[in-house]
């Protein structure tokens, strides 16, 4: 992430949210001690500073996050309201184990410092907070956010099976049911699930976690419409080798100079029409992204949480 642009925006919030963010609800301000929200936002974003300044390399945490924010509510099932981000479950099996959550326990012990030094806020609020932060930070929409999560104090509840989405099944039409299948359990639209999918602006994958490699875009730590301007604009192959050795990782396609990537999953968004126009709305008009996506991630932040967001986080006053 741009380190000054980080400094510049950390205390963009208003200073009067401080300490008084629960106050969306009396009952759950008087129930907990205040969590500090701004506090513990400018904690996060230092930590994801000195990071990537450690790093050297363009990269941060903040694609991280945001992928453990997604993951960690991204069980949810609309029918028996089971799953999504409350409980923090993601710290025990069988979550810890799913494959899509495959190096996450890195952003996790990361964080751990913060919880350490907020111990009045949950892991489950931390979590999520986190790829709020790491979105407003990285220059894209206010997320509307409210806490109140609790931890459970073990894995008892989640799904052996493992219901994130995967980023390949075979076909692009068994793919686009797989998504389809995936968001609809949540109770996400189609236009729900490219605003979301947009959040591959940011950040890379890495074959010591889900096998595939690379970067969606060239500027990964700054949050933008150029995931959906690059899957329309450039032209994308299947990718047969790696620095100079034959590729010998999950499918995936690469751009003409081989340091950009899609998974097929991103292909598929193209095979279907109705997926494929608000892949062109969004990539003509990033106003309109970043207005779906802040309402459809605030959406499956709160999935599951017995508080709703009425306005972003900082405004809870």
């Amino acid at each position: 992430m741009n380190v000054a642009r980080l400094s510049a925006m950390r205390f963009a919030a208003p200073a009067a949210a401080v300490a008084s963010v629960s106050l969306y609800s009396l009952q759950e301000a008087q129930a907990k001690e205040a969590v500090d929200l701004n506090k513990v936002r400018a904690s996060i974003v230092q930590l994801i500073e000195q990071d990537a300044e450690k790093r050297d390399d363009g990269t941060s945490l903040a694609g991280t996050f945001i992928r453990l924010a997604w993951h960690s509510c991204g069980t949810y099932k609309a029918a028996d309201n089971s799953g999504g981000s409350n409980g923090a479950r993601m710290r025990f099996s069988p979550e810890a184990s799913y494959g899509n959550n495959a190096g996450l326990d890195l952003a996790r012990a990361a964080l751990e410092p913060i919880k350490q030094q907020f111990p009045e806020i949950s892991y489950a609020d931390l979590y999520t907070f986190s790829g709020v932060v790491a979105v407003e930070e990285a220059g894209g929409p206010k997320i509307p956010f409210a806490i109140g999560r609790t931890d459970d104090q073990d894995g008892s509840k989640s799904d052996p099976k493992d219901r994130l989405p995967n980023a390949d099944m075979g076909s692009r039409s068994k793919t686009i049911s797989h998504m389809r299948e995936i968001f609809g359990r949540m109770g996400f639209s189609d236009q729900e699930m490219v605003a979301l999918l947009g959040a591959h602006a940011m950040g890379r994958c890495h074959t010591t976690a889900s096998g595939f490699w690379g970067p969606w875009t060239n500027a990964e730590t700054t949050f933008s419409n150029e995931y959906f301007r690059l899957l329309l604009e450039e032209r994308w192959s299947p990718k047969f080798s790696h620095n100079g050795k034959v590729w010998t990782g999950p499918d995936q396609y690469e751009d003409s100079t081989g340091k950009l990537m899609m998974l097929p999953s991103d292909m598929a968004l193209l095979a279907d029409p109705a997926l494929k126009k608000w892949v062109e709305i969004y990539a003509k008009d990033e106003n309109k992204f970043f207005t779906d996506f802040a309402a459809a991630f605030s959406k499956l932040l709160h999935l599951g949480v017995p508080v709703s967001p009425l306005k972003p986080w900082y405004q809870f006053w």
